[in-house]
């Protein structure tokens, strides 16, 4: 990893820190076009021919999981992973439970009463990534919510090998209550979703992490009418650690390498005051990073990366609003008193015994957080975002009375008669 000084860099410096490992989003959406349009104009024989070409399924295997399939992988299952998978699931139904919005009312003036009040989305897509790595953890993140909003259908797509999903995946599911899972990934999946087949209803909304082939098929059915809408945008997975020498090196640097070890265009950031611990932090990283098995991955992920030498935490804590990570690491003397000042973070780890492993599996919180900056715009999943908010109003007859004069003028102001004329026949025919 660089050490960046941040005393010595300009303004111009300063804004390539904030900027992600390029993606080439023309050129992987010019890859990704024709195949969503293939899929919206054949369906089903276009989503095969892509899995076939791309993931090399077997095109003679139905796609959709059977129920036996389900059954082996709970049998096939090793006990201590369903049992981690059960108290994963425990924690993330209890965390989120406590999201379910609620209807609120109010009498805005006298005989009008106007209220709010959350709806499912009634059929909503979930992509589940396979292909670096299985993610069963991802299934209980989103198919949890889901089922809390009341969504009437929760279906799931998943990248298969040798024609078939891993077992903890499958038995995520089970937990989560899922029986509608399709062995298709890639952006043809997002297709499958996104406008469905003679054999598939389609998403009203498809939700989870992906390449950016998924991600930019996302955004473009996102952007199609006879699409579906998405989550949120989202680039590749990232990490920033705000620590000083209080710190413990060893913790910095395992937290370093369990986002590096993601992918190759993972970002792993560490923001301190102390060049001394920095230094620690490296060393600590050439010890840990040679007993990983994904240390390919892990060693072109820091490359992306750096640490941000500061002067104090002043300057730690602006350049991380600046930045906006997906997950933000506090691990610093008055990190408690801190937190205060945190205004653009996925999801925030205090202290020194909370890594983002935690959060990624088990603490209850949702790991399906907006990446790439987004996180100045976008909050992470939860149940809410498997719902919609609907307002209603009720106005008496004096209410509308109440009411009329402002309408009636508000709607002559802007030059739309018709308007005006709705509140003023009820009012001219009202009860005598």
């Amino acid at each position: 990893m660089r050490i960046i000084e941040f005393k010595n860099i300009s303004i111009e410096e300063y804004k390539q820190l904030l900027k992600r490992p390029s993606i080439e989003f023309e050129k992987t959406t010019e890859i990704v076009k024709p195949i969503l349009l293939d899929i919206k104009l054949n369906g089903m024989s276009a989503v095969l021919k892509y899995a076939v070409k791309l993931d090399a399924f077997d095109q003679s295997m139905t796609p959709k999981v059977s129920e036996g399939e389900f059954d082996e992988a709970e049998q096939s299952l090793n006990k201590n992973i369903k049992s981690a998978l059960e108290t994963a699931a425990n924690n993330i139904r209890k965390f989120h439970e406590k999201q379910m919005p609620n209807k609120y009312t109010v009498e805005t003036m006298n005989g009008i009463e106007c209220w709010r009040e959350h709806r499912a989305i009634q059929n909503v897509g979930l992509y589940i990534p396979g292909g670096n790595a299985v993610l069963p953890s991802t299934i209980l993140m989103l198919g949890i919510p889901a089922k809390l909003a009341g969504c009437e259908r929760v279906f799931a797509c998943s990248p298969s090998k040798n024609n078939k999903l891993h077992p903890a995946v499958l038995y995520a599911a089970k937990i989560c209550g899922i029986d509608e899972i399709y062995k298709i990934g890639g952006a043809q999946a997002v297709g499958l979703m996104a406008y469905g087949t003679q054999e598939i209803k389609k998403a009203d909304k498809i939700f989870g992490p992906g390449n950016q082939f998924v991600t930019a098929a996302k955004m473009i059915v996102a952007n199609d009418p006879e699409g579906a809408s998405i989550d949120m945008p989202a680039g590749p997975s990232e990490v920033l650690i705000i620590a000083d020498a209080n710190a413990d090196p060893a913790f910095t640097a395992a937290d370093l390498l369990a986002q590096a070890e993601h992918g190759f265009d993972s970002q792993s950031l560490l923001v301190t005051d102390n060049s001394a611990f920095a230094r620690e932090v490296i060393a600590e990283i050439e010890k840990q990073i040679i007993e990983l098995n994904r240390i390919e991955f892990a060693r072109a992920s820091l490359n992306n990366s750096f640490i941000l030498i500061v002067e104090n935490l002043k300057q730690a804590l602006e350049f991380s609003n600046d930045y906006a990570p997906e997950h933000l690491i506090m691990n610093f003397e008055s990190c408690d008193e801190e937190v205060i000042n945190i205004k653009n973070a996925g999801s925030v780890f205090i202290g020194k015994y909370s890594p983002e492993s935690a959060g990624d599996y088990a603490s209850g919180t949702n790991h399906s957080l907006p990446t790439y900056g987004y996180a100045k715009s976008y909050g992470g999943i939860g149940v809410e975002t498997f719902m919609k908010a609907i307002t209603f109003q009720k106005l008496s007859e004096d209410g509308l009375k109440n009411l009329a004069g402002t309408v009636i003028t508000l709607a002559q102001t802007e030059s739309l008669q018709a308007h005006a004329n709705a509140v003023k026949i009820r009012i001219k025919n009202g009860s005598k």
